[in-house]
């Protein structure tokens, strides 16, 4: 009933209900019968509620946390002595990396766990950004081993560093009638024609009847074109269509030498590593027709020659 805005709201019923289930799978009682202790207090709501305030007016799109430090002892609750981390804690920390640390006191209580759990996408180190603010907030505990105080970096991911997103248009057609021959030519004259990507896949349509499907990727600016050279060179008299989300690593061409000509090899960079190594086949394959070499040694040799650089 609050006037609180509803993306606030959502936040903090986020994390409440985090702490709840825990609560409900540690008493082995149903959700809605928990009776909240600690949590319940005023300054574990507005603790919770603010991070949520905090966040809506920030407008940030994805948040990442350290590993989460846990610490060692006891500490005194309405229930008594708990262990450290409180089992709530643990519970609520399931699947997320975390460690003991050097520490003989609570350094992550329940609420803390669930505010970082609800909302960071992963735990780690830091990633590929450009900083752009720093926040600090201090707590009144004195500690030798660790300061009580927790630091916010915001900044900007670096698009090199982000697959690529694109809309895309899908387009398809069930084909029962044709040629391989003309379905290969299809294809040809489609990959010369703005679409980004053209497959075939084997279906079996009415009264069992092998057929293909024709599969075609392209941007909304050319589907039109690309529709009319489907309806005017294949036989199929419809065309379904779909829009799409495309996300793609970043990609470069480099060229190695080999010691009877170059090849290039195409790169696919991922969070500043590289994950793909792939020869190029129209590279390999000429300097395959023109040393007379077979194709695989030349793709094996480019691989070699690529890690040795």
């Amino acid at each position: 009933e609050s006037t609180l805005g509803a993306g606030i709201k959502k936040i903090s019923l986020n994390v409440f209900k985090l702490i709840a289930e825990a609560e409900a799978r540690i008493h082995g009682f149903d959700i809605d019968k928990i009776h909240f202790h600690e949590i319940g207090a005023v300054d574990s709501i507005i603790d919770i509620v603010s991070t949520a305030i905090c966040i809506k007016s920030l407008g940030i799109e994805s948040y990442y946390s350290s590993i989460v430090p846990l610490g060692s002892g006891f500490v005194d609750s309405s229930q008594g002595k708990l262990p450290v981390p409180a089992p709530a804690a643990v519970e609520i920390l399931k699947k997320v990396p975390v460690y003991g640390g050097n520490f003989d006191f609570e350094v992550t209580t329940p609420t803390g766990a669930a505010i970082i759990k609800a909302l960071a996408a992963e735990f780690g180190e830091i990633p590929r950004m450009e900083i752009e603010r720093v926040g600090y907030g201090a707590g009144s505990s004195v500690k030798k081993e660790i300061p009580d105080v927790l630091r916010i970096l915001k900044g900007t991911a670096s698009d090199e560093y982000k697959p690529k997103e694109e809309n895309l248009v899908m387009l398809s057609a069930n084909i029962d009638d044709s040629t391989p021959e003309i379905m290969g030519y299809l294809q040809e004259k489609l990959l010369k024609n703005k679409v980004l990507d053209v497959w075939t896949e084997p279906i079996y349509m009415k009264k069992n009847r092998p057929s293909f499907k024709l599969c075609v990727l392209c941007n909304r600016e050319s589907e039109l074109e690309i529709i009319d050279i489907i309806l005017l060179e294949s036989t199929t008299l419809g065309i379904r269509r779909k829009e799409v989300k495309r996300f793609s690593i970043n990609r470069k061409i480099v060229t190695v030498k080999l010691p009877y000509g170059e090849v290039k090899i195409k790169i696919g960079t991922h969070k500043g590593k590289e994950i793909n190594i792939s020869p190029e086949f129209e590279s390999c394959s000429k300097l395959a027709k023109k040393t007379g070499k077979p194709l695989k040694e030349i793709f094996q040799d480019a691989i070699l020659f690529f890690s040795r650089r």
